[in-house]
């Protein structure tokens, strides 16, 4: 391949398998609201689907797709949040969410997403807005503690804020480089086959810069006003927390979340708006964790829309907590 000829597929979707198998026969009009190098919107596209809508804000994703999105007529991007995404698109087909961080961001140092790779400590998927260094730079100890431990499920969260907060009086924290060796000195070494010591505070702050749990929530309930009935949400998650989003809001919008407590009173279900197709998370198989090894800790949820009219999200649905403010 000629050194300025573009690589036909950067990255291996993950569990486009079994997706393609919960929703087949694959036609109509489907949402690939995190198009990212367009892997599933090109699998979708060759499984039958006549027409995908590719929605992602990062502007870089665009820039890649224009050297081979012309291959494929049924294919349209629109740069935006898929918590717009009915904005957009109503009477979908289906919709796919590929949450979380993509490779091609994890792989551009200047990105600043990854500790394997020094560069700026930026992490914006728009390339717009407030950036994981002016976050370190302004949020209060407390505050960072409780980001790293809310969206990082990081343990160490409190001993790790207070190392920031220290070192960033002595010089800026402005390299993902930097933010790495202050997270390493407060945790021990890595046994094999464990996580780097940065993972969760980097995965945390990339969430809080990027509001990612507000987006979730709010693509959710855009997916479910974009769906005609019988169509199909299938959403990848990458983290736990993710997972149990996406599982809660499926069972609530099934009308399967139950109460929270035997003693409070029965409350009348509203009718369900979806059905729930993979009653227990899909992992990958041995065979894509061989060709794939970052599928590893990727679960795949698949619902199918009703005929019920969509509506508001409910109280039994709670909104994760909005950290992002303003610098």
């Amino acid at each position: 391949m000629a050194a300025d000829t573009p690589p036909k597929a950067p990255h291996v979707p993950v569990l486009l398998r079994p997706l393609l198998e919960a929703v087949a026969p694959v036609r109509g009009t489907w949402v690939d609201g995190t198009f990212g190098a367009g892997g599933y919107a090109r699998g979708l596209l060759e499984a039958g689907a006549e027409r995908v809508i590719g929605i992602d804000r990062d502007p870089l994703a665009h820039q890649m797709a224009e050297a081979w999105v012309a291959e494929y007529p049924g294919l349209d991007l629109v740069q935006a949040n898929f918590a717009d995404m009915d904005d957009h698109v109503t009477g979908a087909d289906g919709v796919v969410l590929d949450l979380g961080v993509s490779s091609m961001q994890l792989d551009r140092a200047e990105r600043g997403f990854s500790f394997q790779k020094d560069g700026p400590l930026d992490m914006r998927m728009e390339q717009a807005g407030e950036s994981a260094a002016d976050l370190v730079k302004r949020l209060d100890e407390t505050t960072l503690a409780n980001v790293l431990y809310t969206y990082g499920e990081e343990r160490a969260s409190r001993r790790i804020a207070k190392a920031i907060v220290k070192a960033r009086a002595e010089e800026p924290i402005e390299t993902t480089a930097r933010l790495s060796s202050i997270v390493e000195a407060c945790l021990p070494r890595p046994k094999p086959g464990q996580s780097h010591p940065a993972t969760r505070s980097f995965q945390a702050l990339r969430i809080a810069v990027n509001d990612e749990y507000g987006a979730l929530w709010r693509g959710l309930m855009a997916a479910e006003r974009a769906l005609k009935p019988g169509g199909w949400l299938a959403v990848v998650t990458f983290h736990s927390v993710e997972d149990r989003m996406v599982k809660r809001f499926m069972q609530a919008r099934a009308g399967r979340l139950g109460s929270v407590s035997r003693h409070a009173p029965e409350q009348e279900q509203d009718a369900a708006r979806f059905v729930l197709i993979t009653r227990k998370a899909v992992g990958p198989d041995d065979e894509e964790l061989a060709q794939n090894p970052r599928s590893r800790s990727a679960r795949l949820r698949v619902a199918q829309r009703t005929e019920a009219a969509a509506g508001d999200i409910g109280a039994d649905i709670i909104s994760m907590p909005q950290l992002r403010g303003k610098s």
